[in-house]
């Protein structure tokens, strides 16, 4: 028996990444859909050379590693996210690293293991 994507994030959307991936449809950027305090964002700096920032698939809360590519951020680029999306079950290799969970920037979504806590 094969469990789709959504349902494992269905855990996910206990915290509130329903809301943001509904929001990222109709929105396009996940902080334009819930506004988070200041003081539960956070600034990431890249660490991998050349990073895609990826949409989910329609319907999905989590990216995955072959979902559309919005744009690339470089080596030492600073972003804003006040969100990590868990990705239960669905893993990826990403900067030399394997990893699950994805920060929520602009435009989409950045692998967790090609960043760092600024």
């Amino acid at each position: 028996m094969s469990i789709s994507r959504t349902m494992r994030c269905s855990m996910a959307s206990l915290f509130g990444i329903a809301v943001i991936g509904a929001g990222l449809a109709a929105a396009g950027t996940a902080q334009a859909a819930v506004p988070a305090k200041a003081s539960s964002c956070t600034t990431i700096k890249i660490t991998g050379k050349k990073v895609a920032v990826r949409m989910p698939d329609r319907g999905d809360t989590v990216a995955d590693w072959n979902d559309p590519v919005t744009r690339y951020v470089h080596k030492g680029d600073k972003l804003r996210s006040c969100v990590i999306a868990k990705g239960f079950g669905t893993t990826y290799n990403k900067c030399h690293k394997t990893g699950t969970d994805w920060y929520l920037v602009r435009g989409g979504q950045v692998p967790l293991t090609c960043a760092k806590r600024a």
